[in-house]
C-alpha cells in the first residue's frame, strides 16, 4: 500500500473517529461531570495506550531541548480546541457544533496562505462566501430563533486552535519526531492545562459509584475521539500534509449528525440541512483548491490498490 493510500485512509479514520464525541460526552453531562473534567479523564487515560505502543515499538520517549517547548505548545492548543468545542455543546446541539468546528480547514488554507505564502485563489474566497452563508442560515433558524453567541464564538476558537495545531504538526521540527510520541506529548501537556484549572478553582467531578458504566464512556473518548483520533490525524498529515487531510474532515459532522438524530433525539429543519450542505461542500473544495480534480482522481484510485496491492502511487 502506497504512502498516499495510507494517509487518506488515516485521515479518514481519524475524522470519522473525532466525530464520536458528543455520542460519549453528552452521557457524562447528564450525569453532572463538568467539561473539564470529562477532558481531564480523556486525556490522562489515553496516556497508558500510547506509553504502551510506544514501548512496544521500541520508541523511546526522550524529545531534544527544542522540541519540548513546541510539543508543550501544541498540547496548550489541543486543550483549548477540546474545551471549547465541549463547552458548545452545553449551547446547542452537538451536529450542529460540530459542523460549525468543520470550519476549521477553511482556516487551515488561510493559514498556510498568510503564514507560509501558500496562494489564496478566488475559488477559495468563493467557498469561504458560501460557508459564511452556511453558517448564517445555521444561526437564524426558520423559526427566527438563533444559535447561542457563547456557543458559537466556542466552536470558532475550537476550529481555530484546531486549524493551528494542523498546521504546527506538519513544521519541519516537529515532522521528524515520531507521530505516537507527538501524540503522547500533547494529551500528555494537555492533562497538565486541566490541572491547572482544577488548583485555579474550576471543580473536579466524578461518575459516582453507582454509575460505574460511565467509566466506558470515559475510556471510549480515550479510545476512539483522543488516541486513534489524534494519532491518525499526525500520521496522515506526515504523509499527505496538512491540506489534503482536511478533505477527508467531513466524516466528522456528518458522524456527530448521525449520532446526534439517532441517538439524542436532535432534529434538522430542511434550512439546518441545506446550511450544513453549504458548508460542508465549500470546505471540501477549499481544501482541495485547484487541485480538485486531481486529489479526486486519487481518492478513487485509491480503492482498486486496497484490493489488489500491487504497484505504488506517488503523490503528485
Amino acid at each position: 500500500m502506497s504512502k498516499t493510500t495510507t494517509g487518506y485512509i488515516l485521515a479518514a479514520i481519524a475524522a470519522a473517529s473525532y466525530g464520536t464525541n458528543p455520542l460519549f460526552a453528552l452521557p457524562l453531562y447528564s450525569a453532572g461531570m463538568n467539561p473539564d473534567s470529562v477532558l481531564f479523564f480523556r486525556y490522562l487515560m489515553a496516556l497508558p495506550l500510547l506509553a504502551a505502543m510506544l514501548i512496544a515499538r521500541g520508541r523511546g520517549f526522550g524529545l531534544r531541548t527544542n522540541q519540548v517547548l513546541p510539543l508543550m505548545g501544541m498540547g496548550v492548543v489541543m486543550a483549548v480546541s477540546s474545551l471549547t468545542l465541549f463547552e458548545s455543546y452545553n449551547y446547542m446541539a452537538a451536529g450542529i457544533a460540530s459542523t460549525l468546528l468543520f470550519v476549521y480547514p477553511i482556516m487551515v488554507a488561510v493559514i498556510m496562505a498568510i503564514g507560509f505564502g501558500e496562494r489564496l485563489q478566488a475559488q477559495t474566497i468563493g467557498c469561504i462566501v458560501m460557508a459564511l452563508a452556511g453558517i448564517a442560515l445555521l444561526y437564524r433558524g426558520s423559526d427566527g430563533a438563533t444559535l447561542s453567541l457563547t456557543g458559537t464564538v466556542m466552536v470558532v476558537v475550537s476550529a481555530l486552535s484546531y486549524a493551528i495545531y494542523i498546521v504546527g504538526a506538519n513544521r519541519p521540527r516537529l515532522s521528524a519526531i515520531p507521530t505516537l510520541k507527538i501524540t503522547f506529548y500533547v494529551l500528555l501537556f494537555g492533562v497538565f492545562v486541566f490541572g491547572t484549572r482544577f488548583v485555579a478553582g474550576q471543580p473536579l467531578t466524578t461518575p459516582t459509584i453507582g454509575q460505574w458504566y460511565l467509566w466506558a464512556n470515559v475510556i471510549a473518548l480515550a479510545v476512539f475521539p483522543t488516541a486513534i483520533s489524534f494519532l491518525c490525524t499526525t500520521a496522515a498529515i506526515q504523509r499527505i500534509g496538512s491540506t489534503p487531510t482536511a478533505i477527508l474532515g467531513a466524516l466528522e459532522p456528518a458522524t456527530a449528525i448521525f449520532f446526534g438524530i439517532t441517538v439524542f433525539g436532535e432534529t434538522l429543519t430542511l434550512r439546518d440541512s441545506i446550511g450544513l450542505a453549504l458548508i460542508i461542500t465549500a470546505v471540501t473544495l477549499v481544501v482541495a483548491g485547484s487541485k480538485t480534480a486531481p486529489y479526486l482522481m486519487r481518492l478513487r484510485r485509491m480503492f482498486p490498490r486496497l484490493l489488489h496491492r500491487h504497484g505504488s502511487h506517488r503523490q503528485g
